[in-house]
């Protein structure tokens, strides 16, 4: 007898689940719909099926799903272990979606502190002007988060780690004091993906991610991801997508499907490279501290070794102060890592962050600059070498200046 997907191993998910070879001709990868119109044989079969739009195999109109997106919704719950999981065009339409699913005028927010700086934005211009009154709190409260919670708070919103100061949360002690007064967890899961956290098991209610970064894997495409853990919370999640107009384009989700095939072996080359790179950077003078959790001496270390089985590519490097222009000098000539907003893909990319101007619930007070490196698929000696140069010009400009 075949196993189900929920007996199967991570990278066996990861490499079958989704796939219809014997519905496409044995063709293996799910083939591209570009649908907008779905005809209907009979007056009762377009009727019957708008009743039923949300169901899996049912097929309304392009917007609703297709058979392109829903194995690549299959295929992310499975390995998540949700219920079901709904597509949207970017990482943020995930976080959106969600949010604006379990929010209402009147309702009350709790969000961390370390968000990814797009979902405070947000927070602060869209849910406050529809009425919905956000408070930010220590992404290192655990347990204490339940004095903060208040009859009106329906989401307690996480990101473990942060996106640039990287504090991991004490997830199931946050889930289960909001479970227990009645509020949705909601967790920004795209560090940990569904390979490397498990937030379901740990009792989170509804996950997201910027399928942009490791499921695409190759920064070529825009997603997003949204899964749930029980079928009142997709159905909700669903609707509200739908609602919004919410859908990703076919081309891109046979890119992130393709993508999510090699994810375990591309995060696994990642994770190594990244701790190779952060520990030989612990190593160089200019360099204050790591922000890794998988580090042995980060603070967040043990819950990252209860709650999660690998790391990512992305972390933090905090070096102690130097002018402006010396970090320029720094990276506007490194070689192999180059600027830009994104992470994830095969490439290396270095971006100089300060998070001192959005934090409102825990201060930044760390004095030097903080860089942030997602390490990508290149030789690591090769990386070494570029950061090696980048750091001595950073000195030679620091004692010029």
């Amino acid at each position: 007898m075949a196993k189900k997907t929920s007996d199967l191993r991570p990278d066996t998910v990861a490499t079958h689940a989704g796939l219809r070879p014997w519905e496409n001709h044995g063709i293996v990868n799910p083939p591209v719909y570009h649908a907008s119109t779905i005809l209907y044989p009979t007056v009762a079969e377009l009727k019957g099926r708008a009743g039923r739009k949300f169901e899996k195999g049912v097929y309304t109109y392009g917007r609703a799903g297709t058979p392109t997106s829903e194995p690549l919704e299959e295929a992310v719950a499975a390995l998540e272990g949700g219920f079901g999981a709904v597509v949207t065009s970017s990482g943020l339409s995930a976080v959106t979606v969600a949010l604006m699913a379990h929010l209402a005028a009147g309702d009350h927010l709790l969000m961390v502190d370390s968000v990814y700086g797009p979902t405070r934005n947000f927070c602060d211009k869209v849910l406050k002007r529809f009425g919905v009154e956000t408070t930010y709190y220590d992404p290192l409260v655990g347990a204490g988060i339940d004095a903060l919670i208040r009859d009106n708070t329906r989401v307690v919103y996480l990101e473990s780690p942060g996106s640039h100061t990287f504090e991991i949360q004490d997830v199931p002690a946050i889930a289960a004091a909001a479970r227990a007064r009645g509020a949705a967890t909601i967790i920004d899961n795209t560090w940990g993906t569904p390979l490397f956290l498990k937030p379901f098991a740990l009792g989170v209610d509804v996950s997201v991610h910027a399928a942009t970064k490791y499921i695409v894997g190759h920064s070529d495409a825009m997603m997003g991801m949204v899964v749930c853990a029980d079928e009142a919370g997709y159905r909700r999640v669903k609707g509200c997508a739908y609602d919004f107009g919410q859908c990703a384009g076919p081309d891109d989700v046979y890119l992130a499907l393709r993508g999510l095939r090699t994810m375990p072996v591309r995060l696994r080359r990642h994770q190594e490279s990244a701790l190779v790179v952060a520990r030989w950077l612990q190593g160089r003078p200019e360099v204050a501290r790591i922000l890794h959790p998988a580090l042995e001496d980060d603070p967040g270390h043990a819950l990252w070794r209860r709650d999660f089985t690998g790391a990512c590519g992305l972390f933090g490097v905090l070096l102690h102060p130097v002018p402006p222009a010396a970090l320029a000098a720094m990276l506007d000539e490194m070689e192999l890592f180059h600027m830009g907003y994104s992470w994830g893909g095969y490439e290396s990319l270095a971006v100089p962050y300060d998070p001192r101007p959005i934090r409102t619930a825990t201060g930044w007070d760390e004095p030097g600059q903080l860089v942030r490196l997602h390490i990508g698929l290149e030789d690591t000696a090769d990386l070494i070498d570029d950061l090696g140069r980048g750091l001595d010009r950073l000195t030679a400009a620091a004692k010029a200046g």
